[in-house]
């Protein structure tokens, strides 16, 4: 309810009345004046009340009288009624019904009160109601109402004192809230200020209004009487206390800063008054030194209370007034800043450290300080001051004990005279203090310890000892109070800095981010003034910060002290980083660095690096701020043990919690901060390297680092409470390094550089020791690589580079391993991340990354390789198909391997290469087909492994087979890159070059591939010889029809016949050592088991290949026009295998001959060409191909056989082909090869003492022979006998080669078999060919019959004589023993017998030709049966010399008509005597039937003997006339010598009889008394001979009858011998058969001497008759029986002839 509504006015007057009513009543007895005054008070009020509407105006127009009864009751002095009036005063009071004379009255009334000490409390309640109602009193009266109060405040009443001191206070807040209230009303108007005059006059107030006025003059004697003088307008002052006044000054300052900045009368009163006040006043504690009592003059002890106020009024004029009091603000500050000294007294220094903290928590002022003082020249640092000051402090609190009372006082100090910072590095510490260690929050230091007590919330000043306003005596400071205050405004400054400043900062990049964004083209200007002001402050500020910190983080034992230091260095290190102050920042990471690591640890590696980064030890602005060195003495728990990690091994290092706690702080930094760290990356980098070591975290997987254990040492130990922290640190870290993606591109590069010259210096000391390297930069680089794939353009260079140069090359094998297991896990990653644009689509990026993975081929480590190749094989099998132009850096690294590298690399690579074959090979660009195949051929010619050669011959054929099925497409693209590559080579002015040039590009691919083969079938290696020569053919013959027609040339020239060369020599220098069986348990055949047997396979394969090519190319072939050079190369290439030294070679030899005179056919697989793959084909006898002597007959055209060799592919080639096939240059260059190989082949070695170091084998020397009738049907027309002869002389000496003993038995007949061996029948096969094409041919060719006879009758002599090879010793084959290595004569008995069946053959069908007769063949025959029929029984073979008797009769059966048709000629003149000399040698031979011939065969023998005698009588005797004489006389002789032969004494008795050839003799016998009697005597001396052959015999058998009685007679009983008993029957049966002819000739062709004779034997024969051998009587018999066609009687004698 207000006090004027009509209620409270009406209860107002009510009360008046009931108040006066009671003073009437209480002054009626002792007081009545006033008791009248008091009803007449009544009167007044009721008249008031009834005449007046505006009760509460009248009521005041008329105070004075209404005021007047109660003035009065106080004025009696009298308790009751002095309280009764004071109440109803304020009663009115409190109505505002009191007018200004009224106030004055009761005003003087209260004084007298006051004076006479009445109701004191209850005045000053009644000066507070008065005063605080209304604004009635002024001036004088309101200076008496407060001096009214200040007198009760100094009475000897404390409650009164206290009350007083209150009503005070209000009634300074009360007169300053009137001029606040009256400058408000007046806000809007302006007025005209007067001039001002200097205001040199203090009283000078006429500007002010009354309210300000009374302001002003109550403020300035305020200060007076602080001042302890006379006050100006509080008039009546008796006394005064400072303490009281300061306080009131200090509220004032504070709650009406205004009135001071407004007014300039109170800012003067300020500048002239307050400030030199203060100044003054603070003199005692500036000169005052704690332990200089001693001083000459004696000095104002320092006062707590007042000194504890002034800094109040201080930190109030600071803070309200600094903008007006610049230049004394700077000396109050430099006081406060003293006040901190060690020598100031405890309290002194508690209360300045508090004053301290006000102004740390208003980074704003600071801000100030730093512009007006620190920037300014000339003037004092006080902002810099203000913090080393507290780093000072704080470092001399763990130098001084603190006492913790102010008896410390008169103490002397321990400090060293200056104070200085450099107390801080004075003695060592005080010792260890045991049993320190508690829960409790507190910092040790070098055995200082100070407690941590929580004085004040963060960020507000809530001082302790600065509102200590009733303590006269110094309090006593707790220990640990000064230093948790200092600690506080320590983090409150750091904490108020930084937040403003980044405040400000983000504000700035906002601004300058809108302006970007506004104007993209101009550039964003800076304020410079705020940066400067910033840049300052950071400057001033940090030495003196990182003292302090570094010393309390080092003592601190709490773990959320510690992390408010960390995080106050972490704030001023990101701070310094953003504003680019790279010494601070570096400084403040190499504390937090230190920190982390152990004592003394720290020292040797940031040392290093601090030296590096700034010489400058730190010392700034002169002022030397040093980080003081960790205390040795640990109190705090250890957490973890490991090794530290240095070149040289040390002992262990421990870490203890907080080392882990600054960790942690340091990745915060790092993670949060990595922006601004710039060049201290190393710093950071370095220590948590270090830290990571010493936890023993191993990289793993991408970089990211695991615990591990460590390698060697004493294993790290780590507490189970690291252990949990391991896993939040590793995370942490990784965390760290993944945020390397938010950094902008120089930051990053700042990593990377930092990483790597970490990495190197890990290297360093990784070098010349085995220890475990560490691995941290590295693992750490790949994780940085990972993570900015987006943009890993900027960073690859000096991330691979490094890696590569360094890392991968290092000697230590884990360095190194992990170097390429970071490289490669980068370049997979950035090969598999999804650029933008796409990797196919920016090929230099591409390549770029991929660089890297070819550079590491140049590292000659295995292990590293083996890495890369396996990290190659994961990118194929991931990213094959995207490859694009990166293949041919792929297909290097793939292909670079070389021999001296181990197995598992080049399994490795090759895995890679099989990978690439099978899948890729279409998706890679054309020109790298080319790579591919160098690369296939590269690891066939590497001879670590044998599989993997092999192998990759395979994937050459794979990758034919994919050249042939996608030929259109590649050769389209081939042609495209060949455009461009042209384009470039002419606008450079180069010719292209690239291997085989100018065939087509694609052809070009075809012999890389043709020429790689070639290559790997000449490597030394025998299986990958064949497996390549094998692919080789296949390749050619499946995929050859695919080459342009030029192409064959080169395929021809350059890969085929370079190959053949290469093999040749090979094989010709091979080694013939035999080589021991390979390594385990394999066994070498004995025909491979030297280097020639080995090439010589290959020889044989290549040789095959090249003339399968010839063979099934050749239409093709042929149209190149060096096809005849070519031909005669091959030929050449044959001949020279084919007179190797080698069995197999030479016989594989003349089979490529056969196949390219195309004697054999290809071979057929169901119409598969290519099925067959590098078997020779199987050579198809020629005998059995085409008989003998029918031309050959193909079994298929040339054109049906390509057709079938290329599937239907080729056109049908055109007419002619042919023919042209049948050129007859290409033959007879085929005849002179073979006649080459013929002759030298079976040339016998010359030399008697040569060793036969070679001697062709049969199955050689047969096929060579099986060539000719093939090679014949081509070179018939031209054959003549200059050609024949060569051929006989091959034959011949073919036939004569011997075979060796070891063969033998496989090769030749058992001897008693007459089989042929098969040389010997293609030998007449042979022979046959070329006789049948006599026959048929025209009429010049039969002069060629006699060579033949000629050449056969050479083999027919083998019979007898065989032939000599040289002069080389052979064993007769039956006399051959098997083991030993000789040689062998064949036997030729079957061969000669043969050659004379067919030399009768023939000569029964060509006896009449001319030229037979005029070359004497028939005489040659003979000549040549003479031999065999000569040695009869001595022939080698008994069938020999029946064979040759009946062919002699076969062949005379035929000769000797035309011989006697020819007789005439002459021809024959020469064959009789040849004749007789067979008919002799024969009949009468020298040799001896042997002994075990039994009867049968003997007589077998003679029927043969017979038979020749009956020849002679039937086909020459009956034509004696055309015969010469003298041959017939040789017969007659002959018979005569048959017809009486005497027998050799050599048979036995019992045989006598059978071979005294008694039947031989009786033919003779007879045909010579046929021949003798026969009528057809043509000449007189032809009957002369046979009649002197029969006398001889007459004669003859007259002495042997006559010898034979004789000796019988003689005898006696004893028998003759055997042999004259035989010789007597064949005498007798002679006898016998004489009788019978002359009985049938004619009596006049007989001799009268003949029948003399006859009849004179008749005595001779009867004298016989005693004999007494019965086989004699039985011939006697016969003999004497014909003599009766004698016995007649005699007629008349007429002589002969005449009657």
């Amino acid at each position: 309810m207000s006090t004027s509504s009509p209620e409270a006015v009406k209860k107002l007057l009510e009360n008046m009345q009931t108040d006066l009513r009671s003073l009437s009543m209480e002054c009626k007895k002792k007081f009545p004046p006033v008791k009248e005054a008091a009803e007449s008070g009544i009167v007044k009020i009721k008249t008031i009340a009834v005449r007046n509407t505006g009760i509460l105006a009248a009521l005041k127009e008329n105070s004075l009288e209404v005021v007047q009864p109660f003035l009065m009751g106080c004025g009696t002095k009298e308790p009751k009624i002095t309280q009764l009036c004071l109440a109803a005063i304020q009663r009115l009071m409190s109505h505002e019904v009191v007018s200004e004379a009224a106030a004055g009255n009761i005003i003087n009334m209260l004084w007298q009160l006051m004076e006479n000490g009445l109701e004191e409390l209850k005045l000053l309640q009644t000066v507070l109601v008065l005063l605080t109602t209304n604004t009635v009193v002024h001036d004088e009266v309101l200076s008496k109402a407060i001096v009214l109060c200040f007198r009760l405040h100094f009475t000897k009443d404390n409650i009164t004192n206290n009350t007083a001191a209150a009503t005070v206070r209000q009634v300074v807040t009360v007169v300053f809230e009137r001029m606040v209230a009256e400058d408000e009303r007046f806000k809007g108007i302006v007025e005209q200020p007067p001039p001002v005059q200097g205001n040199t006059n203090r009283r000078s107030v006429s500007t002010l209004r009354p309210s300000a006025k009374d302001a002003y003059m109550l403020f300035q004697d305020l200060c007076q009487l602080v001042n302890a003088d006379a006050p100006y307008w509080l008039v009546g002052m008796t006394e005064m206390t400072r303490t009281f006044g300061l306080e009131l000054l200090e509220s004032v300052l504070n709650d009406f800063p205004g009135v001071f900045l407004e007014h300039q009368e109170f800012s003067f009163l300020l500048k002239e008054r307050v400030c030199p006040l203060v100044i003054k006043l603070f003199s005692p504690n500036i000169k005052f030194r704690q332990g200089s009592g001693a001083s000459p003059a004696p000095v104002e002890k320092p006062y707590f209370p007042i000194c504890m106020r002034l800094l109040r009024v201080v930190s109030v004029l600071i803070k309200h007034f600094y903008s007006l009091l610049v230049t004394e603000c700077e000396i109050f500050l430099s006081l406060l800043v003293k006040f901190l000294d060690g020598e100031k007294p405890q309290w002194l220094r508690a209360v300045a450290v508090e004053s301290v903290h006000r102004l740390c928590v208003q980074p704003h002022l600071l801000r100030s300080f730093c512009q007006s003082y620190d920037m300014k020249p000339h003037s004092t640092k006080v902002f810099r001051d203000i913090v080393n000051a507290l780093g000072s402090f704080i470092q001399s609190l763990f130098i001084v004990p603190n006492t913790g009372n102010s008896t410390a006082v008169g103490a002397p100090a321990g400090g060293s005279g200056s104070g200085s910072q450099g107390a801080a590095l004075g003695g060592p510490g005080a010792g260890g203090v045991g049993g320190n260690l508690s829960t409790q929050a507190a910092f040790e230091y070098r055995g200082t310890w100070i407690p941590l007590m929580t004085v004040s919330v963060q960020g507000s000043a809530k001082a302790t000892y600065l509102e200590m306003l009733d303590k006269v005596e110094p309090p006593s400071i707790p220990e640990g109070y000064a230093m948790s205050v200092a600690f506080s405004a320590l983090l409150d400054l750091v904490r108020g800095i930084t937040s403003m400043i980044e405040r400000e900062l983000a504000v700035e990049e906002e601004a300058a981010a809108e302006f970007r964004a506004t104007h993209p083209d101009d550039e964003w200007q800076a304020q410079p003034g705020a940066h400067l002001v910033w840049e300052e402050m950071v400057s001033a500020c940090w030495c003196g910060l990182l003292a302090a910190l570094s010393l309390l983080l080092d003592a601190s034992t709490d773990e959320t002290a510690t992390e408010n230091i960390l995080k106050a260095e972490l704030t001023m290190a990101s701070l310094c980083g953003r504003l680019g102050l790279v010494t601070p920042r570096d400084a403040f990471i190499t504390a937090i660095c230190k920190a982390s690591l152990p004592p003394h640890y720290a020292l040797t590696v940031l040392s290093s690096n601090a030296a590096s980064l700034s010489g400058k030890a730190y010392s700034i602005q002169g002022q030397s701020v040093q980080i003081i060195s960790p205390s040795s003495e640990s109190h705090q728990q250890v957490v973890a043990v490991g090794q530290p990690l240095s070149s040289q091994p040390q002992g262990t290092v421990v870490l203890t919690a907080k080392n882990i706690q600054c960790m942690r702080t340091l990745l915060n930094l790092a993670h949060c901060h990595g922006a601004v760290l710039g060049t201290s990356w190393q710093l950071v980098l370095a220590t948590l390297q270090h830290l990571v070591w010493i936890l023993g975290l191993k990289p793993g997987m991408g970089g990211a680092l695991k615990p591990g254990r460590a390698v060697e040492g004493p294993s790290t130990v780590l507490t189970t409470a690291v252990m949990t922290d391991l896993p939040v640190i590793s995370n942490i870290l990784s965390r760290l390094f993944e945020s390397s993606q938010y950094l902008d591109d120089v930051s990053l590069h700042h990593l990377i550089n930092a990483l790597c010259s970490l990495s190197l210096e890990a290297m360093e000391m990784a070098y010349g020791n085995n220890k475990e390297p560490s691995l941290f930069a590295v693992a750490k680089l790949l994780e940085t690589g990972l993570v900015n794939m987006d943009r890993i353009e900027i960073l690859w260079r000096p991330l691979t580079g490094h890696l590569l140069e360094e890392v991968c090359q290092h000697p230590n094998s884990r360095m190194r391993e992990w170097g390429a297991e970071a490289l490669t896990a980068l370049i997979k990653a950035s090969l598999a991340y999804k650029h933008d644009p796409p990797l196919a689509q920016n090929q230099r990026l591409q390549l770029l990354l991929l660089n890297p993975l070819k550079e590491l081929s140049n590292v000659l480590h295995a292990d590293i390789r083996q890495k890369q190749l396996e990290s190659v094989l994961q990118i194929l099998q991931s990213q094959g198909d995207g490859l694009g132009p990166g293949w041919p850096l792929v297909l290097g690294v793939i292909g670079a391997i070389r021999n001296d590298q181990g197995e598992s690399l080049i399994r490795t690579a090759f895995q890679c290469l099989q990978l690439v074959v099978t899948d890729f090979l279409p998706t890679m660009p054309c020109g790298c087909l080319q790579v591919v195949v160098d690369v296939a051929g590269s690891f066939g010619l590497q001879n670590q492994e044998l599989n993997i050669s092999l192998t990759s011959i395979g994937l050459l054929w794979n990758i034919s087979d994919y050249f042939f099925q996608r030929g259109e497409a590649i050769i389209q693209e081939l042609e495209r890159e060949e455009e461009v590559l042209q384009k470039q080579a002419q606008e450079k002015g180069e010719t292209l070059n690239r291997p085989f040039h100018p065939a087509p590009p694609f052809d070009c691919l075809w012999l890389c591939l043709y020429a790689k083969l070639g290559e790997l079938c000449v490597d030394p290696r025998p299986a990958v010889r064949k497996s390549a020569g094998q692919t080789l053919f296949s390749t050619i013959a499946a995929h050859g029809t695919l080459l342009q027609q030029p192409t064959w040339h080169i395929v021809v020239w350059k890969v085929l016949f370079q190959l053949l060369a290469c093999v040749r020599t090979s094989s010709t220098t091979a080694d013939k050592e035999k080589i021991e069986s390979g390594g385990g348990n394999i066994l070498i055949h004995h025909s491979r088991d030297t280097a020639e047997k080995q090439w010589a396979e290959t020889w044989v394969l290549t040789l095959a290949g090249v003339a399968r090519i010839f063979n099934t190319r050749r239409y093709l072939l042929q149209q190149l026009g060096d096809f005849f050079e070519a031909w005669e190369v091959l030929l050449n290439h044959i001949q020279s295998a084919a007179l190797s030294k080698n069995n197999e070679v030479s016989l594989a030899a003349l089979k490529s001959f056969q196949e390219i005179l195309q004697i054999v056919t290809p071979v057929r697989d169901s119409g598969d060409a290519f099925a067959v793959i590098g078997v020779p084909p199987v050579l198809i006898d020629p005998l059995s191909a085409s008989g003998p002597g029918r031309p050959l007959v193909r079994s298929d055209s040339l054109v049906e056989r390509l057709t079938r060799y290329n599937g239907a592919e080729l056109q049908a080639p055109p007419p002619g082909e042919e023919s042209a096939l049948e050129d007859s240059a290409l033959w007879w260059s085929a005849w002179n090869t073979w006649y080459r190989t013929g002759t030298d082949s079976t040339r016998p070695p010359s030399g008697p003492g040569e060793k036969f170091s070679f001697i062709p084998s049969q199955p050689f020397l047969t096929a060579l022979i099986q060539i000719f009738p093939a090679l014949y049907q081509h070179i018939k027309p031209n054959f003549s006998m200059e050609d024949l002869r060569k051929l006989g002389v091959i034959l011949h000496g073919a036939v004569s080669v011997p075979i060796s003993s070891d063969a033998s038995p496989f090769i030749l007949p058992s001897y008693t078999e007459a089989v042929l061996t098969s040389l010997q029948e293609s030998v007449l096969t042979a022979l046959d060919v070329l006789q049948k094409a006599i026959c048929v041919g025209p009429e010049n060719l039969q002069v060629m019959y006699p060579a033949i006879f000629e050449q056969l009758l050479l083999f027919v002599e083998f019979s007898c004589k065989p032939p000599q090879y040289g002069r080389m010793e052979t064993k007769h084959v039956a006399n051959a023993k098997y083991n030993q290595a000789e040689w062998v004569a064949l036997n030729y008995v079957p061969f000669a017998e043969r050659s004379l069946e067919v030399v009768v053959d023939l000569y029964h069908k060509t006896a009449c030709h001319k030229a037979v007769i005029n070359e004497k063949v028939l005489q040659n025959v003979i000549k040549t049966l003479r031999m065999p029929l000569g040695l009869k029984y001595a022939c080698p073979s008994e069938s020999t010399w029946k064979l040759a008797v009946s062919s002699l009769l076969k062949v005379l059966s035929t000769g000797l008509p035309v011989a006697r048709q020819h007789a005439s000629s002459g021809k024959f003149d020469t064959m009789w005597p040849e004749l007789a000399n067979a008919f002799q040698d024969f009949l009468f031979t020298k040799s001896t039937p042997p002994d075990n011939l039994s009867i049968q065969e003997f007589q077998k023998n003679e029927a043969v003997d017979v038979e020749v005698v009956q020849l002679i009588s039937t086909e020459i005797l009956p034509f004696a006339n055309f015969i010469p004489k003298d041959f017939v006389g040789q017969i007659m002789a002959m018979l005569n010598r048959g017809s009486i032969h005497s027998q050799s004494p050599s048979f036995t008795e019992a045989e006598i009889d059978v071979r005294m050839r008694e039947e031989f003799s009786k033919v003779c016998f007879e045909t010579l008394l046929q021949f003798s009697f026969s009528n057809k005597v043509s000449t007189p001396q032809e009957g002369y001979i046979s009649r002197m052959a029969l006398s001889v015999l007459l004669k003859r058998s007259q002495d042997v009858l006559r010898r034979y009685v004789e000796d019988e007679r003689l005898s006696g009983r004893c028998p003759l011998p055997r042999q004259q008993v035989t010789e007597i029957i064949f005498v007798l049966k002679a006898i016998s058969t004489l009788m019978d002819s002359l009985k049938k000739t004619q009596p006049e062709n007989v001799d009268g001497n003949t029948w003399a004779q006859v009849i004179a034997l008749y005595p001779t024969l009867v004298e016989c008759i005693t004999c007494s051998s019965p086989e004699v009587s039985s011939a006697l018999k016969e003999a004497l029986g014909p003599f009766k066609d004698f016995m007649q009687p005699p007629v008349s004698r007429v002589q002969n002839g005449e009657s």
